[in-house]
């Protein structure tokens, strides 16, 4: 028989236990102001769940499914729901982010909803082009509605954060992370850096919290584009000039397009890894620029301090990367294993802990996901989102701007409409998969429209397809290493029975999507396998050959520069690809792309790149070898920086500076008149490039500060006008000071960085 007195005891403490339940998620009320709200649920935070904040786990189990059982994804989940778990990525999906957030929001004890990251680069589902191809659009608005579908995307299967953009500049195409920044520019870099932060994530700070934008993050805080030989991971030692005055203006510009999120890279600077390296991350983002976001570690980037020979162990990597700056570790482990401990015992202020907390709860705020943290799991919008034609449409605009026609000779294209017997070879032309790019780990097998499907939407035309021989041998995924075809070529002889017969040869060849990318760093930038062999093979019985090219980075093509008449920069263009590629070969659309990364010759070259030094002997005036160049090859690009024709020409006249002098902080204003001389209409990407002939610090012969995309019709004129200001006209010395000096500047503009009408002024 129980007790009563027994029996009021338990009643007593069920109801204290409830009352507990009760008050133990934090009331936020939404009207007061975030920095308020922040400053409520960090003071019921204990150390251990504040350090839960600053850890980020991949997806490790059926989300949807039953609790894990034995081994690490018991670990995580036991942590989750403990609410030592801050973020996860890799999560996607609305059932899949639901079932996780319920976990964070409903069973810890504060509830405090987790932010999901995943790799949004080039798209979700539906791809866009790569980030170096869109790069060769010059088109501003076009990249980014580019990211404006791919955070509609994203977010519409339960994602609220893309580790991305890439805005790393890089001069070395040996590096095979070429394929997502930019181009080898800082000044295009930036305009393209706050393009695609824009579309992320809105134009103003309050659109983060609309439903169909994510937070952005700027990668790889820094100078992950210089690794040494371009391969990847590898270390990085540049000077203070190139530091200042290439490679942090573009995440500068992130910073003043209201980025969210920053991520370190994998290098070290100065002999310090980019994870624990106070100088960039204290000194210069949270000081300096006064970044108010968080910056998370890449993957496992923490730990990694321990084989750089940095730290000892994983206490002091943890140590080092929370001192230097890090907020949130991503897959190390470590700061849920070390940061309470090293905190309790005095080598990490508590402060730091702190700091970070507020960081990351800030932009969870910022997303909405304290008032709705379900926001992002509407499966209906999911379901009429993904793939939609809206979102086809826009990829297959920004596939188009982003094809660059490198050659075109002998009147090939555009083609014909009717009464052309076409040849279409090469592997990559029936390929759905690999012009899908690398970074499409959301998207699906087989999805990208084959240039095959594209050019027969074109029927009054004889087209013939023959794969000439396979690219690759073996499966092709993203996690293995390629293996290529050098030996089977036993589809030559049908290839080359149709070539003969053609008019004109459409050959399709290049890299595979996997062959560029994260780690898929190169010293051979030839085409792989057997493809040259294949192409100097049909030239030989028809050299009316278009050769289009599908790559993630510049290649070295210095046979068929001179032997090909036509050459067609297709890069890996996304979902749309096919049908991009036949709109521009038939004259659909007329080619507008600019090179964003010049183009070997071959290989020694590298790095190559437009902006680069006078030295003292830059030319041979004395006629003997004692000047910089090279015995065996040009030193110029096979193509350069900034280059790209058009089915139409371009003819650029009356260059007019306002005055010939300046005062320090005087508009200078450059007009010209560009006219449209050829029989097609077009658009042009009209150039400016500055020299500054005597500096404190030296100079680059050119720096490209500013350009403009121009329609033109036929025959038609415009002038357009550019201004200089001190923001154009100075640069920064080796102490980060920037400086506007006196002195004589060149300026050039034209349609590519290799040449232009050409003028100069006096700043005094």
């Amino acid at each position: 028989m129980i007790h009563k007195k027994a029996i009021i005891i338990g009643l007593y403490a069920l109801l204290t236990i409830g009352t507990i339940n009760a008050q133990k998620k934090p009331h936020l009320d939404k009207t007061k102001p975030t920095e308020e709200r922040i400053n409520l649920l960090m003071k019921q935070m204990t150390l251990e769940e504040k350090v839960g904040q600053m850890n980020q786990y991949n997806g490790f189990w059926e989300v949807t499914g039953p609790a894990p059982k034995g081994g690490n994804a018991e670990l995580k989940y036991k942590h989750l729901r403990d609410g030592w778990v801050g973020s996860m990525l890799t999560v996607r999906g609305t059932k899949e982010v639901r079932a996780v957030q319920k976990i964070a929001v409903e069973e810890t004890r504060l509830g405090i909803p987790l932010i999901i990251g995943f790799d949004v680069i080039h798209g979700y589902k539906t791809l866009s082009p790569i980030p170096l191809a869109e790069a060769a659009s010059w088109d501003m608005e076009a990249i980014k509605k580019s990211a404006q579908i791919a955070a509609d995307e994203a977010s519409a299967v339960g994602i609220n954060w893309t580790f991305g953009p890439n805005v790393d500049i890089s001069n070395d195409a040996r590096w095979g992370r070429v394929m997502e920044g930019a181009g080898e520019d800082p000044y295009l870099g930036s305009k393209i850096a706050t393009a695609r932060i824009t579309g992320f994530q809105g134009d103003s700070r309050a659109d983060l919290a609309k439903v169909n934008t994510i937070a952005a993050c700027a990668k790889h805080f820094a100078a992950y584009g210089f690794v040494e030989s371009g391969r990847d991971y590898n270390s990085v030692d540049i000077s203070n000039s190139k530091l200042y005055n290439t490679v942090l203006p573009p995440f500068k510009a992130a910073v003043d397009a209201g980025v969210r999120t920053f991520m370190n890279s994998f290098n070290i600077l100065n002999g310090i890894p980019a994870t624990g390296n106070s100088f960039l991350q204290r000194d210069i983002l949270k000081g300096k620029w006064k970044f108010d976001g968080f910056v998370v570690s890449d993957w496992a980037s923490v730990r990694e301090m321990i084989a750089h020979g940095f730290a000892k162990d994983g206490a002091e990597a943890t140590q080092k990367a929370v001192n230097a700056g890090s907020d949130m570790d991503m897959e190390s482990h470590l700061f849920v294993e070390e940061l309470v401990n090293l905190v309790k015992t005095g080598k990490v202020k508590e402060t730091l802990v702190d700091d970070a907390v507020r960081r990351i709860l800030r932009v969870k705020f910022e997303l909405g996901l304290f008032d709705d943290p379900y926001k992002y799991c509407d499966e209906k919008r999911e379901k009429a989102t993904i793939g939609n034609k809206a979102n086809n449409e826009g990829v297959l605009d920004m596939a188009k701007k982003s094809i660059v026609l490198l050659k075109n000779e002998k009147g090939l294209l555009p083609l014909k409409k009717s009464g052309q017997k076409i040849a279409l070879i090469g592997a990559l032309a029936n390929d759905k998969n690999s012009p899908l790019g690398s970074w499409r780990i959301a998207s699906d097998d087989n999805t990208a429209v084959s240039v095959l499907e594209g050019m027969q939407q074109y029927k009054d035309n004889q087209l013939t397809y023959e794969k000439g021989s396979d690219l690759t041998v073996g499966k092709t995924t993203f996690l293995d290493e390629l293996v290529f075809n050098t030996t089977d070529t036993s589809g030559f002889e049908a290839a080359k029975k149709v070539a003969a017969n053609a008019d004109v040869v459409i050959m399709v060849l290049g890299e595979h999507g996997f062959q560029s990318g994260e780690a898929r760093s190169r010293t051979n930038l030839d085409l792989p396998g057997n493809q040259q062999e294949l192409l100097e093979a049909i030239y030989k019985v028809n050299p009316n050959i278009v050769l289009v090219l599908n790559n993630g980075r510049p290649l070295s093509i210095p046979w068929a520069a001179t032997h090909i008449p036509t050459i067609v920069e297709a890069w890996h263009l996304g979902t749309q690809t096919g049908n991009a590629v036949a709109q521009v070969l038939y004259g659909d659309y007329n080619p507008s792309g600019k090179l964003p990364m010049s183009f070997p010759r071959n290989v020694g070259q590298c790095p190559i790149y437009y902006n680069n030094y006078n030295t003292g002997r830059p030319t041979n005036v004395d006629k003997n070898v004692f000047w910089s160049h090279y015995t065996d090859v040009e030193k110029t690009p096979q193509f350069p920086f900034g280059f790209g024709l058009s089915y139409t020409t371009f003819e650029y006249k009356n260059l007019k500076i306002n005055k010939t002098a300046f005062a320090k902080g005087e508009p200078v204003q450059v007009s010209v008149a560009i006219t449209n001389s050829g029989n097609y209409d077009g658009k042009e990407v009209a150039q400016l490039y500055i020299h500054d002939e005597s500096a404190s610090l030296a100079r680059p012969v050119k720096e490209l500060k500013g350009f403009e995309l121009i329609d033109l019709k036929k025959g038609e004129t415009k002038t357009i006008t550019f201004t200089l200001t001190d923001k154009e006209l100075g640069f920064f010395d080796n102490d980060g000071n920037y400086l506007v000096e006196a002195g004589t500047f060149k300026i050039m503009v034209g349609g590519s960085s290799d040449k232009g009408l050409e003028s100069s002024f006096e700043l005094q």
